[in-house]
């Protein structure tokens, strides 16, 4: 009996040896802890430049259209040139900082008016680096600490003075097609013929499942519609957070029905007894 045991006992161990052995020969690759971006006044053009690189390849998704050629213009090796023949009023950095925040302002001749607001999703200094860093393709970097802080100390003063309302809770308060206007839906989406064709029209959802349109909206890259793979991963993954959790409900009753308040008058009225 003791041999058997003893057998089995060694057969593990060689086991475990070779594991042992196999795990140290492959390599080890270690998560690096995403570094903490602090912006100072010290801090030179090129190292803003370096920081915004970063946002153009990471937080900011701008490869997501910019650099394909068919979505958005190329701007690597050439922003900071193109930049000084768009709009003789302003300079560079401040054509660049519209375009991020304003992007509707000035289409591109050739491409479609598909971008957002780059302030909903970043802060002064990503928007400011950012600049910096385009400027860099081809141009000279005029962007510095000053432009940072100065942004923020204006964000912050209007911020101090304005009274944010409380998003309406009663879905009768909310105008579905208030939310597709200041959303900027028809960038993308066609509805009543107006809109931009990036993405399927709008009354195509019509009679669609609401969970469908409500996957559609939090998280667009689930599923492409057919037609439209060329343009995946344009729609952005925001507009779940950026509407209230009324807002969106209203918007997707809408987009199901094509009618203002249907699916709140119908609860209302099976409540009432009708």
């Amino acid at each position: 009996m003791w041999k058997a045991n003893f057998k089995i006992l060694m057969t593990v161990v060689m086991t475990l040896g070779v594991f042992t052995v196999v795990s140290n020969i492959i390599p080890q690759v270690r998560s690096a802890v995403p570094e903490l971006i602090v912006i100072n006044a010290d801090m030179t053009p090129d190292e803003l430049a370096a920081i915004g690189e970063n946002v153009y390849l990471g937080v900011g998704g701008c490869t997501a259209c910019h650099g394909l050629g068919t979505r958005a213009p190329d701007l690597l090796g050439v922003a900071g040139t193109v930049c000084t023949t768009r709009d003789p009023e302003l300079t560079c950095k401040e054509y660049l900082y519209e375009s991020l925040v304003d992007p509707l302002a000035m289409i591109v001749e050739g491409f479609q008016p598909i971008m957002l607001d780059q302030s909903r999703t970043l802060g002064q200094p990503e928007l400011w680096t950012l600049v910096a860093y385009l400027e860099s393709q081809g141009g000279e970097i005029t962007v510095t600490a000053d432009d940072i802080s100065g942004a923020l100390a204006a964000a912050e003063a209007a911020e101090a003075v304005t009274v944010t309302e409380a998003a309406p809770m009663n879905p009768g308060d909310i105008d579905p097609l208030n939310l597709i206007a200041v959303n900027g839906c028809l960038a993308c989406h066609a509805m009543d013929g107006e809109g931009g064709e990036v993405g399927p029209p709008l009354g195509d959802l019509i009679g669609q499942d609401l969970a469908f349109i409500r996957e559609g909206i939090v998280n667009p890259n689930a599923s492409i519609a057919e037609g439209f793979e060329a343009f995946a991963g344009t729609m952005p993954p925001i507009f779940g957070d950026m509407m209230s959790p009324v807002e969106l409900d209203v918007l997707i009753e809408f987009l199901a029905t094509g009618t203002v308040g249907a699916v709140s008058g119908e609860e209302e009225s099976n409540e009432d007894g009708n």
